[in-house]
C-alpha cells in the first residue's frame, strides 16, 4: 500500500515531534513499514510558540534525506511548513517564507487554533484564495468551533477549501468524541485526504495504514484510492477530486428536536 504523507513532525529538533535524528530515522522506518513513500515535513511555523522559516527547513530536509539514504530508508521527503493562521499570514507570504504542499505554491497546509475558528478565518481564507492559493484545513476534526459548528466547515469547503483528517483520529487514537466526528466529516464529503500528523511513537504515531483499511471497509476501494491519489493531486500542485458535500447534522440541535415530542 503506496502513501503520501502531507503532514508529520518528523523533522528532527525543530518543534514538539522529534527530538534528534535518531528519533527520526527510527520513525521514518515505521513509516516504511505502514506504506509511506513519500512524505511533506511540516514543522510548526508561526504557532506563537515554533518559528520554522523556509530557507531553514529546506535546508534541514536536504540533510533529513541525506542522513535517510545513508541508513538505506527508502522514503522521499520534500520541505513544508504546517503554518498556523495569523493576522502576519499575507506579510509572510510576501516575503516568501512560507512552503507549500506543492512547488507551485498552490495547496497551503493551514492550522487553526483547536478551540475555535478565529473570527477572521473567512476573511483570511479569502484572501489567500483571491492569490490562487488554496487552503488545505489540517485536522479540522480537532477543532472545537468545527465541533460546535459543523455548518462552518461545510461553508470553507464549499468556498474552495480542502481539508487534511489525522489517520490517528479516524480509528479513536483521541477518543470517541473526534472519531465519529471524523466519520461525519468523511460521510459528509468533506473530507478530502489522511495525513498521520505524527510526532511520536506512542500517541502520536502513524496509523495510516489502519485508517485506510477503515475507510476501504466503511466506503468501499475506489473511496480509498480517492484519499490516496488527492494527496499525490496535492504535493503536485493538480486539481483535486471533490464529490458532492452535504450538512453535518447537530447532535446537540437533533437532542433539542427530539425532546420536543
Amino acid at each position: 500500500m503506496r502513501m503520501i504523507d502531507l503532514h508529520c513532525h518528523i523533522l528532527p529538533g525543530v518543534d514538539d515531534g522529534s527530538p534528534d535524528m535518531e528519533t527520526s530515522l527510527k520513525l521514518a522506518k515505521v513509516a516504511v513499514a505502514q506504506g509511506i513513500t513519500h512524505m511533506l515535513l511540516t514543522p510548526h511555523h508561526m504557532d506563537g510558540e515554533y518559528l520554522n522559516h523556509k530557507a531553514d527547513v529546506i535546508v534541514k530536509t536536504k540533510s533529513f534525506q541525506k542522513a535517510l539514504d545513508q541508513n538505506g530508508i527508502q522514503l522521499t521527503v520534500y520541505p513544508g511548513q504546517e503554518v498556523h493562521i495569523t493576522g502576519e499570514l499575507m506579510q509572510a507570504v510576501d516575503q516568501d517564507d512560507i512552503l507549500f504542499a506543492d512547488e507551485g505554491n498552490r495547496y497551503l497546509m493551514l492550522e487553526l487554533p483547536h478551540n475555535e475558528v478565529p473570527e477572521y478565518t473567512n476573511q483570511m481564507l479569502f484572501t489567500l484564495q483571491a492569490r490562487g492559493i488554496t487552503p488545505v484545513l489540517v485536522h479540522p476534526e480537532r477543532n472545537q468551533g468545527f465541533m460546535k459548528n459543523p455548518d462552518q466547515l461545510y461553508d470553507f469547503v464549499n468556498q474552495g477549501c480542502l481539508t487534511q483528517l489525522t489517520a490517528s483520529s479516524y480509528v479513536g487514537v483521541f477518543g470517541k468524541h473526534v472519531q465519529k466526528f471524523t466519520e461525519q466529516i468523511i460521510d459528509a464529503g468533506l473530507g478530502f485526504v489522511f495525513a498521520s500528523d505524527a510526532h511520536n511513537f506512542e500517541g502520536r504515531s502513524f496509523k495510516m495504514a489502519q485508517a485506510f483499511e477503515k475507510l476501504e471497509t466503511a466506503k468501499g476501494k475506489p473511496f480509498a484510492e480517492l484519499y490516496k491519489e488527492n494527496a499525490k493531486r496535492i504535493i503536485n500542485g493538480d486539481d483535486v477530486n471533490s464529490g458532492e458535500t452535504h450538512h453535518i447534522h447537530h447532535d446537540k440541535q437533533r437532542k433539542r428536536f427530539l425532546g420536543l415530542f
